[in-house]
């Protein structure tokens, strides 16, 4: 690392704590050797157009200093180039930071990233109708949904967990999941393990690529890793809230139940679509996806695997 850019959101959190934090993260990188600047970023647009000019500027490392929907944005410009993503952690959940074993002090992590190891990894890309019916596509370094989760982020607001606290946010999350319909879907997939293709009707699907989420979750997905050219799928066959409720609270437990209705598989591809007819649906039976905690559409969509496409700055495994 010799020269690097760290983006940031001024009105995040809103705190002067925040923004001496991040001065003193500054000074540690240059004191480590590095050029380093703060860059204030307002919206995710603007994001990305400062970190395609720092990395003109010559910046071989950007530092996303915020949560994963930070990192999210600015993954969108890093992927397939040389530029390294480093992270300070200022987030709600910081999964990707809980995955790659940083420190959760951003001087500390300022520190680590001074000893920190290049890691090419690969990012899932997930293609989607927008909310307007255009055709998008994302990449996502955590998780990709389809389904429950992906809904409950068309519920919420963007701020909430922010303005809400996390104990508040996860309780309006319970009460509109109790209330989601259980809509089905069809996910069609080929099954690395065996090479053989498969259709299923699901209520939710999780394309995960990290294996510990922090928080609640913890391993949400058994066998997911950064370090793996696939993705691990959770489908969730059943529309009992109880079986949902099991699976998680095994991932909080880090236990091995098996859960009638939720299978996991490595796939490098998936694809979903509405049941047929294949009408649009009204709006109360809209299917939403959502990548790395962030909003994107509905379906149908194709989620996939892209090898080499981003350099991390982490601490050495």
């Amino acid at each position: 690392m010799r020269k690097a850019a760290l983006l940031y959101n001024p009105e995040s959190g809103g705190s002067r704590q925040r923004q001496r934090e991040l001065e003193s993260a500054l000074r540690v990188l240059r004191t480590g050797g590095v050029e380093a600047d703060l860059v204030p970023t307002q919206t995710a647009g603007h994001a990305a157009e400062e970190t395609r000019r720092a990395i003109a500027s010559g910046c071989d490392t950007i530092f996303a200093c915020g949560g994963d929907g930070t990192i999210h944005n600015i993954v969108q410009v890093l992927a397939n180039t040389n530029a390294a993503l480093a992270i300070l952690p200022l987030g709600t959940a910081n999964a990707l930071a809980h995955d790659l074993k940083l420190p959760l002090k951003v001087m500390a992590a300022a520190k680590a990233s001074l000893q920190a190891m290049q890691r090419r990894v690969a990012l899932g890309r997930v293609t989607y109708n927008d909310l307007l019916g255009n055709s998008g596509t994302r990449y996502f370094v955590i998780a990709a949904g389809v389904g429950v989760d992906a809904h409950l982020f068309y519920k919420l607001h963007t701020g909430t967990k922010r303005r809400m606290g996390m104990a508040a946010y996860y309780a309006k999350a319970w009460h509109l999941w109790c209330s989601y319909p259980m809509t089905r879907f069809v996910a069609e997939y080929t099954e690395i393990v065996s090479d053989t293709s498969h259709c299923a009707e699901v209520t939710e699907l999780m394309a995960v690529r990290i294996r510990n989420f922090g928080g609640i979750l913890q391993e949400l997905a058994p066998e997911a890793s950064l370090d793996r050219n696939d993705l691990r799928i959770v489908f969730c066959r059943t529309a009992s809230r109880l079986a949902y409720l099991a699976y998680v609270t095994r991932g909080l437990l880090r236990l091995r139940w098996t859960i009638p209705g939720i299978d996991l598989s490595h796939s490098a591809k998936v694809s979903c679509h509405y049941r047929l007819p294949a009408t649009p649906p009204p709006e109360q039976r809209k299917i939403y996806v959502e990548a790395d905690g962030e909003l994107l559409g509905t379906l149908p969509a194709d989620i996939t695997v892209v090898p080499n496409a981003l350099t991390l700055l982490a601490p050495s495994r």
